[in-house]
Formats: C-alpha cells, sequence, structure tokens
C-alpha cells in the first residue's frame, strides 16, 4: 500500500494519523512489514518509478495540518485541498493546489529564521544530506524557471550542475532552491515519525528503489558522466525497457537513460552506495525493481518507436552486489526478478542470496512446470497474490480466462467465490518466509481499485481507500488474519 492512498481531506494521502490508524491494523492482524512503492517526487504521469530524484522524498506527502499546528500556515490555507476529491488522487488540481501552500509555509518559516521548528534544525538537515541536497534543489528551482520544461532545453549555461554551480543565477532561483530543500526537511521529518510509529509496533518497512531513474532528473543532470548520454547536450546514446512480455506485445519502452557501468565501477559505485544510503535512511528493507538489469539489461536505440528493437547488454553483475555488501554489510535486499529471466539472472540473484519473488496471478492457465505454482515456490522469496503492476486478484479472477479459472478451482481445491481470500491463504501457506498481500486484496476489491496498468500512460496511482474500509478490515479480518499467520508460522 502506496502512502498516497491514505485516506484524509487534503487530496492525497499523507503523513498524518491515518498512518497511525493503518499500522494500528497491520498490528492487530499479525502484519509485521508494510511495502511501499518509490518514495520520490513525481513528475509527469505521476509515476513513483519516474522521480526528479532518486534521494529525495515526495513533498506530495507531506502532512500541512502538521504546519498548521507548526505556525507556518493558517487553517484557511487548506481550504482549496479540502475541496479535492476523497476517493481518488486528482493530480491535475493538486498540482495547482499543493504547491502554492507549500511555498507559502517556506516563506513563513524563512521570516522566522527557521526556528522552533518541530523537525530539527534545517541547518542540519541540509549538512547531513549535502551530497545530494543541494543538487536536486537547484535542480527544481531552475525546472521552475524554465517553466517546467526538461533540463536538456534549458541554457547552456545551466544544462549540467556543474555549469550552473559557476553561471550566475537568478535571485528567484536561489531563493526557491532554498524552498525545494526546506520542502525534503519537512518530508523527511514527518518521514521520521513514521518510522519510528511503525518500528514501535514492531513493523518494518520496505522501501522500493527503480534500477533506472528518470532522464528529466536531478540524478541525470547532477552527475551525466554516469550515464549513457551525449556529455555535451544531454542526448541519450541509447534507453532502457523490457522486450515484449506478459504486459505488452510490444514490449516497453521506458525511456530511461542507461548507466555507464564501467565508471560506476571505477568510481567503486559510489553514487549507488549513497543511493542506497539515502533509501535505508527511509526504510529497513529494499526491493531493488529490474533486478534482472544487473545480470543483463535490454538497451534499445534512442530513437526506437518500440521496444522491439534492443539488445541485451552485460549489465554489473557480482561485483555490484559485492562492493553493496563491502559497504553496507546489513544491508537487506528484495530481487525483483519477474519476467522472463536467463538462467544467469537466477544464478546471479542466488549467488548474492537475495529473495526473489512470486507471483499467484502468473501461476495458472499452464502446466505443473510453472514456478509460481504454491508447489513450486522456496523458501528464499516473496510470495504476493498480485503486485502494484497486476490487477486486484478479484479484478483478475472476472477477467481471467476459462482454463485459468478452472485451474485455480482444481489445484486450490475451492469454487472461486471469495478468491481474493483463496490467494490469502496460498500465500500464507506457502513455503516462501515472506507474504506480502495488497490492500485492495485484503479489502475484496475488484478491478476499479487496480493501483497501475503498465503501458497505460493515463489514470494510474490514483486509488486511494477510506477510513471506513480499513475500519470494516480491522473489524471483520484482523483476527483472521493474526491466525493465519500463527498457524502457517509466520
Amino acid at each position: 500500500m502506496h502512502p498516497t492512498s491514505l485516506p484524509n481531506d487534503q487530496g492525497i494521502g499523507v503523513l498524518n494519523e491515518a498512518v497511525d490508524h493503518f499500522l494500528d491494523t497491520l498490528k492487530a492482524s499479525g502484519v509485521t512489514n508494510w511495502q511501499v512503492c518509490p518514495l520520490g517526487p513525481t513528475g509527469y504521469g505521476d509515476s513513483p518509478y519516474q522521480c526528479f530524484s532518486s534521494f529525495a522524498g515526495n513533498p506530495y506527502l507531506i502532512d500541512l495540518k502538521a504546519l498548521v499546528d507548526a505556525g507556518l500556515l493558517i487553517q484557511n490555507d487548506l481550504n482549496d485541498l479540502q475541496a479535492l476529491p476523497r476517493e481518488h488522487v486528482d493530480y491535475g488540481w493538486l498540482y495547482v493546489t499543493k504547491w502554492p501552500v507549500l511555498f507559502r509555509a517556506f516563506a513563513a518559516a524563512k521570516a522566522a529564521k527557521f526556528k522552533k521548528l518541530p523537525w530539527g534544525e534545517f541547518k542540519a538537515f541540509r549538512k547531513a544530506h549535502d551530497s545530494w541536497l543541494d543538487g536536486y534543489a537547484l535542480f527544481m528551482a531552475l525546472k521552475d524557471h524554465y517553466e517546467g520544461q526538461p533540463w536538456w532545453t534549458w541554457a547552456r549555461e545551466h544544462r549540467f550542475l556543474k555549469r550552473a554551480h559557476i553561471a550566475a543565477l537568478p535571485a528567484s532561483v536561489t531563493e526557491k532552491a532554498e524552498a525545494y530543500a526546506f520542502f525534503q526537511y519537512l518530508f523527511y521529518g514527518q518521514w521520521n515519525r513514521v518510522r519510528a510509529a511503525a518500528r514501535q509496533r514492531g513493523i518494518q518497512l520496505i522501501g522500493d528503489t527503480p534500477i533506472f531513474v528518470a532522464r528529466d532528473s536531478a540524478d541525470v543532470w547532477s552527475c551525466p558522466e554516469l550515464f549513457q548520454i551525449d556529455q555535451e547536450t544531454g542526448v541519450p546514446l541509447a534507453v532502457a525497457g523490457v522486450p515484449p512480455d506478459y504486459f505488452s506485445a510490444d514490449g516497453q519502452l521506458w525511456g530511461n537513460p542507461l548507466y555507464d557501468w564501467d565508471r560506476h565501477a571505477a568510481e567503486g559505485y559510489a553514487w549507488w552506495l549513497r543511493r542506497l544510503t539515502a533509501n535505508f535512511e527511509l526504510c529497513d528493507i529494499v526491493r531493488i525493481d529490474h533486478f534482472r538489469a544487473f545480470d543483463t539489461y535490454w538497451s534499445i536505440p534512442a530513437t526506437a518507436t518500440t521496444a522491439k528493437t534492443g539488445e541485451w547488454k552485460k549489465g554489473p553483475g557480482l561485483g555490484f552486489f559485492k562492493a553493496i555488501k563491502a559497504a553496507l554489510p546489513d544491508a537487506r535486499l528484495i530481487a525483483e526478478d519477474l519476467g522472463d529471466l536467463f538462467e544467469s539472472v537466477r544464478v546471479l540473484r542466488d549467488a548474492c542470496g537475495l529473495p526473489g519473488m512470486s507471483i499467484l496471478q502468473f501461476a495458472f492457465g499452464g502446466d505443473a512446470t510453472n514456478l509460481y505454482l504454491p508447489d513450486n515456490l522456496v523458501a528464499n522469496a516473496v510470495v504476493y497474490p498480485g503486485t502494484h503492476d497486476n490487477n486486484t486478484t478479484l479484478g483478475w479472477y472476472t477477467a481471467a480466462s476459462a482454463k485459468e479459472q478452472e485451474h485455480v478451482r482444481q489445484y486450490l481445491k475451492i469454487d472461486g467465490r471469495e478468491i481474493g481470500w483463496d490467494f490469502i491463504r496460498a500465500a500464507y501457506a506457502s513455503v516462501s518466509r515472506l507474504a506480502i498481500i495488497p490492500l485492495q486484496d485484503l479489502m475484496s476489491l475488484g478491478a476499479s481499485a487496480r493501483f497501475n496498468t503498465p503501458g497505460v500512460a493515463a489514470g494510474n496511482w490514483q486509488w486511494r481507500y477510506t477510513a471506513a474500509q480499513l475500519a470494516e478490515l480491522q473489524r471483520t479480518s484482523s483476527s483472521y488474519l493474526r491466525q493465519l499467520a500463527v498457524t502457517h508460522n509466520r
């Protein structure tokens, strides 16, 4: 469950008391892990997998009522946000309503010289995160200066961080850069409270790190030498994606710039180590999205219109993970190893000792050799009915072929009338050491509650639940879930 789905009257899930209610339900249900999507600042398309930074948090998640309590806003500042829909996120209206309020809070904090703030010293926060924060903040300020245009269209003196550092900057840019740094101070301060609340209840947070970064991001703008792009113009030499697969006959053309892995290796993977350190500041465990690209990645010509015309190239392999082990010996990672994999990908995953992922929705309709069938699962893995990229289990079953439906019913010895709970029970009963259940399945919701449809540009990432739905889940199902956990030693 991604935090944007939390209920409230601020247009999007925020880090307020709704988090505590959610954590209380998890604790009452015997659940000890909460997995989220990437927490970074989203851009066009609103996808948490295409962020403006791999290090920053999403300012949309900032609870504005806490800023009222801190004296940075007044209650009337929230009026426009409280008029936004509560059953889903309207990102267009959120954009035009929340940002002005955040800048108002910054102006009040600056006028008070950043004193008496409840999240520690702003100056100390900036110093602690100076390896990425100033670059990100300047990137966002310049993006505003250029009216949202991507960085490769900016004037040459601003096209990369090293140039912008020595260029003359308008006072408005410098002022806005400080504001964007302040928003990160607020996000981290409020997220630290979330981590403490989870820890108090015995709940670990599982984060998510996309292997690739967005082209229009502070990551590429700040460190262009680490990517396969023209170092003068910023034009990609090749881009990321995946070949045709379960989700798309044309494959998926993501468009992310690819890493210059030789340069990363020469620097001891220092950028990645900084990135993971930032991720572990937010979460206890990190899922690395698209793990297979560390073994082999799909390189697509930058001029291609689909992902069909690509080729497999070698990734950094085991040396990358040895560097992580040496620098971050306590790092706990999950490998997102879904899709059609070469055997070399599984060899790399097993050599690293990382748990992979198994999706029950992918198990049926074939034969007994399907690796996702419960009989074929392994202990060192995380089992899901589905992920954020899948339909809800009820929605999947409704749309499944007659062959798949019959296979499910025969295999699980069920009638299919409670398919969501049938998959929950199958996940709990499996040998895999960790089972993660989408909140929509716990609430027995259909396809209208789907969070993301890969390859579809609009309408994603909008689902939200209501406080009444969570209360009903706790009332009717928490004791049953706790008993399931006891029965299956979870």
